[in-house]
């Protein structure tokens, strides 16, 4: 591994604690004005003292977030679907290697869809993605998705993640299940997971407790962030967990504390 892409691997997990607080904003690449995002850079510009890396689309990039923020930022390169299309993440490639660069990335992130038809389609995507990137020393994050009808367990994520990783993934974002710690033990390249689905505050916690517990290096939240009720204090207390190894009830009563 070179020297830019052990640098870029550390601006994203920081070398303190080997973990990191990814806030997750490029859910309109598929899902178009997400509630919570619909003027993006009025919620995230609050978030970003308390985030350690940034995740979003190049347009999004270049049109909400100021270009002098010290955040590293992971840019979403695979796309191609939308949430109301036939196949849902049947994603290929939609950002050059080229822009990536020209954006300054830290790092990439591309979906595979395992167990789908297509399964084939995305992984190659992502094989030639991450052929591409290490040209230039840009770490891939791969995201391990997950189709509607596909079972979330520990068997199909340690699959999933490990064939991510054995093809070339620098860090894998996956889905906290049950036996979390065997989709970390199997899995040879750091691991974050995914945020999911809105659900209330206490519960997000302790699922990002949980996955720390198990072994993953952080989270990558989005709408459990900035669809709380208080996404400030929400990020908060998720920074809490990961960094300053709180429990669920201490990273809560962070949540709740009143603005000063």
């Amino acid at each position: 591994m070179d020297w830019g892409m052990k640098n870029r691997l550390s601006r994203i997990i920081k070398p303190k604690d080997g973990r990191t607080v990814m806030l997750a904003v490029d859910h309109g690449y598929f899902m178009g004005p997400t509630s919570g995002l619909e003027q993006l850079n009025c919620m995230v510009n609050p978030l970003l003292p308390y985030t350690d890396t940034l995740m979003l689309t190049r347009g999004a990039l270049r049109d909400y977030i100021n270009p002098t923020i010290d955040v590293p930022i992971v840019l979403r390169v695979s796309g191609g679907t939308s949430i109301i299309g036939p196949r849902l993440l049947h994603e290929g490639t939609v950002v050059s290697i080229e822009d990536a660069i020209r954006l300054n990335a830290s790092g990439v992130a591309y979906s595979i869809l395992v167990g789908a038809e297509f399964e084939r389609d995305t992984i190659l995507g992502m094989t030639q993605y991450i052929d591409e990137a290490e040209r230039y020393g840009i770490p891939v994050l791969a995201v391990t998705a997950v189709g509607k009808d596909m079972k979330r367990d520990a068997r199909y994520m340690s699959l999933a993640s490990r064939i991510a990783a054995e093809l070339g993934a620098h860090i894998v974002k996956t889905y906290y299940v049950p036996e979390f710690e065997k989709v970390v033990e199997s899995c040879p390249v750091p691991v974050v997971i995914a945020g999911g689905k809105k659900q209330p505050e206490e519960e997000a916690l302790q699922m990002a407790y949980d996955a720390i517990q198990a072994g993953a290096i952080g989270v990558d939240m989005g709408r459990n962030i900035f669809q709380s009720t208080n996404p400030v204090n929400m990020i908060k207390a998720v920074n809490a967990i990961v960094h300053k190894n709180a429990t669920p009830k201490e990273a809560y009563q962070v949540f709740k504390a009143k603005k000063k």
